[in-house]
């Protein structure tokens, strides 16, 4: 009996990452798992670590660490066989598995190994090669050489994806719009917005299938609106703990091309006690100013009576005694002896 194209496409599974990417598989032969998404932003040179789940299991046969944008496969990690590294990353991966945690290290990362990273798992079931696709890690890569708001990723995206504003200085509690806007040609199939610096993170991913991620960070505090090549996100009730670089993403072209905005916003909340505290400080410290300024006066002003006081005492004792000097010395005057008269 012949087999049709899905069942062979069903009993195929790529065996190295050298293979083609791997095709989707239709009904319960495709499942997803773990389907949360973290961010990793780096400086180039440094290393990336990614997370994926593998287990001991019969029907456990490897597990592929690969790209969503320009797809590859950048390990192959079997079961009971050597891993397969890609030729790209022969020389700058490696791996360490403890229970059913299996961590890829990505060593001396470049620009060019900025992408969305999936942990794929393979099982056994029913006779056939079943995909779980996991957990999707983005990573983003910066050039030491460029200033820290400049996230080039691939010069082939670079300035293809703008963002406005540049700079926010808002107060707590209060909200903020973030444009990221697509300044080509270039046909969007996804664009996300990012915290790349403090705390780096998603915030908000919308396909042009117009299917819809929002990140736990902002839960209950975004809303968003899209119109052909424009994202305008709303952040609401800002604290301080959102203090960050916000950097737009988008992958385009079908999966051909990561493009990252080359200026990030840079997000700056001010807490509303901590103004309040601020204003009442001065305030305080106004009072203090205008307080020992009066004393100063007021002993400034005891301290010349008190002056003036001896000076005038000073003056009056001065002439009284030249008074009784000059009494004294008049009864001391040489009189005429009488006596000597008389005889």
């Amino acid at each position: 009996m012949r087999l049709s194209e899905e069942e062979k496409l069903r009993k195929k599974m790529p065996q190295t990452p050298d293979s083609p990417f791997l095709p989707m598989m239709s009904g319960e032969e495709n499942a997803f798992l773990e389907q949360s998404t973290d961010v990793v932003s780096v400086w180039e040179g440094d290393s990336v670590s990614i997370t994926c789940s593998m287990y001991d299991s019969e029907n456990e046969l490897g597990m592929y660490l690969r790209t969503r944008v320009q797809p590859e496969n950048v390990l192959y990690v079997p079961k009971d066989k050597k891993p397969t590294a890609n030729k790209a990353f022969v020389d700058r991966i490696k791996y360490s598995k403890e229970g059913a945690k299996l961590t890829v290290t990505l060593l001396n990362v470049r620009e060019s190994d900025s992408n969305f990273y999936l942990c794929t798992r393979f099982i056994m079931r029913n006779d056939h090669h079943v995909r779980l696709d996991g957990k999707t890690t983005i990573v983003v890569v910066k050039a030491p050489v460029v200033p820290p708001l400049k996230l080039g990723i691939n010069k082939r995206g670079a300035g293809i994806i703008e963002q406005s504003p540049l700079v926010v200085d808002i107060q707590q509690g209060q909200s903020l719009n973030i444009t990221c806007a697509l300044n080509s040609s270039y046909k969007d199939e996804e664009i996300c917005l990012l915290k790349t610096h403090t705390q780096p993170e998603g915030v908000l991913c919308v396909s042009s299938q117009k299917a819809l991620e929002i990140f736990p960070v902002f839960a209950n505090r975004l809303e968003y609106s899209k119109e052909e090549k424009k994202l305008v996100i709303t952040l609401h009730n800002l604290q301080q703990s959102d203090n960050d670089v916000y950097v737009c993403a988008a992958v385009l072209n079908n999966s051909f091309l990561f493009s990252v905005s080359q200026r990030g916003t840079m997000v700056m909340v001010k807490g509303g006690e901590e103004t309040a505290f601020t204003n009442s400080s001065w305030a305080y410290y106004g009072l203090i100013i205008m307080a020992v300024l009066l004393l100063s006066v007021l002993m400034c002003y005891a301290l010349y009576r008190v002056h003036m006081k001896k000076y005038f005492q000073k003056r009056k004792t001065n002439a009284v005694y030249e008074d009784m000097s000059y009494s004294s010395r008049r009864n001391t005057f040489v009189k005429p002896n009488v006596y000597n008269d008389c005889t």
